[in-house]
């Protein structure tokens, strides 16, 4: 007996009713019937099985094609990428030693620098976006100095299990799937990466692959249901009005094209068997600046051109609403278009999204940065690179800094942030770390700063002005910005 064959055979339970009572209520949404066709495809697999290799390919294909091709998606991950990392994040080191702090933390930023962390931190942004994952690999290079750690990235397809390649719907169960090993608890113990791409210019036939032990790679994606493991691209459910707006407006385009091409046309409303001077669909050159004649009976007309259509612009603007909401982007970023947003709108839109990129930078530190510095610190210790005499690495503390956001108006913001520092709701560290900045490092610079004006004679003013209000109201809740 197969498995439908149990639950069909299996006695339905009885209804359980107060006595005396008959109760036929119900779900209707979980009915059966043709208004709910629009959920035919609805399954109960588990999200591996449901998202088996073959499928995350050819997501992961259409993906990056769309990104290929189609200017908005362009620059949406350009956007997400320079807006989440940036110049790249900072650490800030507290071991209780000043001196050794800086010191390790300018250290490990030159590092940062030798090795490109950055544009390798925005690569896998972009790569999380359209393929759905992101990998990379703690690797030696001899071609550092001084610490020679490396991240190597790799791509989704080089994660895989060579079966699944093999026979490409076998998915199999377990411990492990497409790629991953686990142990009995769950955790991913190692990673088979291919030795060669999939879709390179090498003949492969066996697959071969390496075994990498789980600390040595990292796995960046968004878990959406708790049993899954493999990650799928985050525009996938806005994948399909990607490619609708941009054939729309092809089709706009050669609407207005196919308009454009018919000059002029001749028509008449003798009959049929009375037209015989201009022969039916001919074509004929139209001379510039000149006066023709036409033949009895007939008029010369100009087609009218009907696209882009009134609603064209207002197409694109719910479209692209729709799909900035699948990422969390406001439209304004999405379209790089404020002209219908005033002060308090633009503030209102941009607080939910950086709500979504402080959630980011925080798992992005969990995921990759922390174990990055930590094995920076491994090697930089046996090196000499960190003063003698500090705590163990497992009592330190340290924090993250971004790159700073503009403030649409700084003056405004300046005031506040001195209220927040008067009343002691707030702190020099968070104040600079908002700006991208180590307060140690800029309080130190301000003083070096004001002795030497002090040693040349020049007057400061040092209480701040109270003389600056911010906008108005008015300015606040109406007028473009």
């Amino acid at each position: 007996m197969g498995l439908l064959d149990f639950f069909k055979a299996a006695p339905k339970p009885a209804p359980i009713s107060p006595p005396g009572r008959s109760v036929r209520a119900r779900i209707d949404i979980a009915e059966q019937g043709d208004d709910y066709k629009h959920w035919a495809n609805a399954d109960w697999f588990s999200m591996d099985g449901e998202l088996t290799a073959v499928r995350r390919r050819t997501i992961r294909n259409r993906a990056r094609y769309e990104r290929l091709n189609n200017s908005y998606l362009a620059g949406i991950a350009d956007t997400l990428a320079n807006d989440l990392i940036g110049t790249g994040p900072r650490v800030q080191i507290d071991t209780g030693d000043s001196a050794a702090d800086n010191a390790i933390e300018k250290a490990f930023g030159r590092w940062c620098n030798a090795i490109y962390l950055p544009c390798k931190l925005r690569t896998m942004r972009q790569s999380k976006l359209i393929d759905g994952e992101a990998f990379a690999q703690f690797v030696t290079n001899p071609r550092l100095d001084g610490v020679q750690l490396d991240i190597r990235l790799i791509e989704a397809e080089m994660i895989a299990t060579p079966i699944g390649l093999l026979i490409p719907n076998t998915t199999p169960e377990g411990s492990i799937v497409d790629g991953l090993e686990f142990d009995e608890y769950g955790n991913v113990t190692n990673y088979k990466r291919l030795k060669y791409h999939p879709g390179s210019n090498f003949r492969i036939s066996n697959f071969e692959f390496d075994r990498i032990e789980a600390k040595y790679i990292i796995h960046w994606f968004k878990q959406i249901r708790p049993a899954m493991h493999r990650g799928m691209s985050e525009i996938a459910p806005a994948l399909r009005l990607f490619g609708d707006m941009r054939r729309y407006t092809s089709a706009v385009v050669a609407a207005a094209e196919t308009a454009a091409d018919f000059a002029a046309f001749l028509k008449t409303n003798s009959p049929a068997a009375e037209v015989d001077e201009v022969e039916a669909f001919a074509s004929m050159e139209i001379q510039k600046r000149m006066i023709t004649t036409l033949p009895d009976g007939w008029n010369i007309e100009q087609l009218k051109a009907e696209q882009p259509t009134n609603t064209y612009a207002m197409f694109k603007k719910e479209m692209l609403n729709e799909l900035g909401r699948s990422i969390g982007l406001p439209y304004n970023m999405t379209a790089l278009d404020s002209s219908g947003y005033n002060y308090a709108s633009g503030r209102m839109d941009h607080q939910l999204y950086q709500q979504t990129i402080r959630t980011e930078r925080d798992e992005l530190q969990h995921v990759a940065l922390d174990r990055i510095l930590v094995a920076w610190l491994d090697e930089a210790v046996p090196l000499g690179l960190i003063p003698r005499g500090l705590p163990p690495i497992a009592e330190w503390n340290w924090a993250w800094t971004w790159d700073g956001r503009e403030h649409v108006d700084p003056g405004k913001e300046a005031n506040a942030a001195e209220t927040r520092l008067r009343t002691h709701t707030t702190t020099l560290a968070h104040e600079y770390s908002k700006q991208g900045k180590d307060w140690q490092v800029e309080l130190q610079q301000r003083a070096k700063e004001l002795a030497q004006m002090r040693a040349l004679g020049l007057l400061v003013d040092l209480e701040p002005s109270t003389n600056y209000t911010g906008p108005s109201a008015g300015e606040e809740e109406g007028g473009e910005q």
